[in-house]
């Protein structure tokens, strides 16, 4: 089992930027295929960013493309949202997810992801 924990959210203004963080409970973390996801209130939770295992390949969103970079660093167990250029609506829950996979990939499919942190809440105001 793992636990994936979220920190990093908050209140910015439009324009600004956030950086979250995804912290994971197992040593092997660099199996791990990693990805967020997001969820606004009355929408469909929808896919942000993945990062590949070993860290090389990343995939984003069109809504977040060029404003938002996935990171990773393997020996902190940790990924990274780093998130600029904020809009009002980049507001939701941020959900961090892991695929365990000895296929070193890019998942951008809910249903890919087999682990979840409970979330951290992004507010832009405008």
């Amino acid at each position: 089992q793992v636990q994936l924990v979220e920190s990093g959210g908050g209140l910015e203004q439009a324009g600004g930027s956030l950086r979250l963080s995804c912290a994971a409970s197992r040593r092997t973390f660099g199996y791990f295929n990693m990805g967020w996801f997001r969820q606004a209130p009355g929408k469909e939770r929808e896919f942000v960013a993945a990062i590949s295992g070993s860290g090389l390949s990343t995939y984003y969103a069109d809504s977040v493309k060029g404003r938002f970079t996935m990171s990773r660093d393997n020996t902190k167990a940790t990924v990274y949202l780093q998130m600029n250029s904020l809009k009002p609506e980049d507001t939701a829950v941020y959900y961090c997810a892991g695929n365990r996979n000895s296929q070193s990939r890019v998942y951008s499919a809910m249903n890919d992801y087999e682990y979840w942190g409970q979330g951290t809440q992004v507010t832009v105001s405008s």
